[in-house]
């Protein structure tokens, strides 16, 4: 029988030994209220900076003949050994699940080529359902979607999402610790990161700052990687199915409104007309969140977010996401297959 590398990564890392390592992991650091992951970041780069200093005096302290030499192979010979390292505990905590079998291929949601047609028919769909449950959820002042429970609730409760679909999609069933809140996550917004998923500690890191509408499927879309699904794409998607089948109304609207916008983007590349007659057809509260979201994010353009982005696009093609940031369209043509499977 002939064994595909994705599916010995499947069977042998992503459904075993990933999970025998990464369930304890997260559960064990999940009893701590704060993130372990942020702590250890900032701990990192103060040493990192307290080591460079060291450098460079020792640098200048030694005659510059052979010794400086010496001593630069040194150095050079530890930051080998430590990349070495910290690259093979990448991979063996959770590196390799970026060439694991895909969620397309595990769950049955088989894609194919879509038509204008079909995108144009799944955002209408998806239309009406945001306008039907936004008009459940509760809204400020300001006419914007808020969660009265608060943010701490949507973190706690996420869970039941995940617990109803993986009795369907048996590769997301497990136990993992809470997602944590990010400290400064005001710093976060400005390098356009909404979260972020720790393999070191199994954290699911959230920034929550973000609007409330974004909350719950930011927060489904990190715990989707800390089930081992790496590729943004298929983590998106599993964000939505964990929204939709959660029983309450506010993570319902959070993953239409996911699924509304990247179809609607995609029908807007392909088809300016149609995207405009659709746009009429927002109701007013959703129109008035998606404003406030393209606002909010507006608010920390600048060249820490470009530099950041730069950095999470190289970082994804290195990981077998070709397409990089782009890889994130492809969650439409897996909620086309979903759909058309439902109907």
């Amino acid at each position: 029988m002939y064994i595909t590398i994705p599916s010995f990564i499947e069977s042998l890392y992503s459904m075993k030994i990933y999970r025998y390592i990464n369930s304890p992991l997260s559960l064990i650091t999940g009893l701590l209220p704060l993130s372990l992951a942020e702590v250890s970041i900032y701990c990192i780069s103060i040493l990192i900076f307290y080591k460079l200093i060291l450098f460079i005096r020792k640098i200048f302290q030694i005659p510059k003949n052979i010794l400086n030499h010496i001593y630069l192979l040194k150095i050079l010979k530890k930051l080998i050994c430590f990349a070495v390292i910290l690259y093979f505990s990448f991979l063996t905590l959770w590196g390799l699940n970026y060439y694991r079998i895909s969620f397309s291929e595990t769950s049955g949601i088989k894609t194919t080529q879509y038509s204008k047609d079909d995108l144009e028919e799944l955002c209408l769909h998806l239309i009406k359902e945001s306008n039907a449950i936004r008009e459940i959820v509760d809204e400020n002042n300001e006419g914007i979607m808020t969660i009265s429970k608060g943010k701490k609730w949507v973190l706690e409760n996420a869970y039941i999402g995940y617990d109803i679909i993986s009795k369907t999609y048996s590769t997301l069933s497990g136990k993992y610790g809470s997602p944590k809140p990010v400290m400064l996550s005001e710093l976060m917004c400005y390098t356009g990161i909404a979260g972020i998923y720790y393999p070191f500690t199994g954290e699911a890191n959230i920034n929550i700052n973000v609007p409330y509408s974004n909350l719950p499927n930011i927060v489904t879309h990190e715990m989707a990687h800390q089930r081992g699904y790496a590729r943004e794409d298929e983590a998106n998607f599993i964000a939505y199915l964990a929204c939709i089948y959660n029983p309450y109304p506010e993570f319902k609207y959070s993953g239409v409104l996911l699924a509304l916008t990247h179809s609607i983007n995609a029908l807007y590349k392909e088809d300016l007309e149609s995207f405009e007659k659709l746009k009429t057809y927002f109701s007013e509260g959703l129109s008035r969140d998606l404003s406030y979201i393209n606002y909010f994010w507006k608010k920390y353009e600048g060249p820490v977010e470009r530099v950041s982005t730069n950095i999470n696009n190289a970082y994804l093609k290195a990981n077998n996401q070709k397409d990089g940031i782009k890889s994130y369209g492809r969650m439409v043509d897996l909620l086309i297959a979903y759909h058309k499977g439902k109907l």
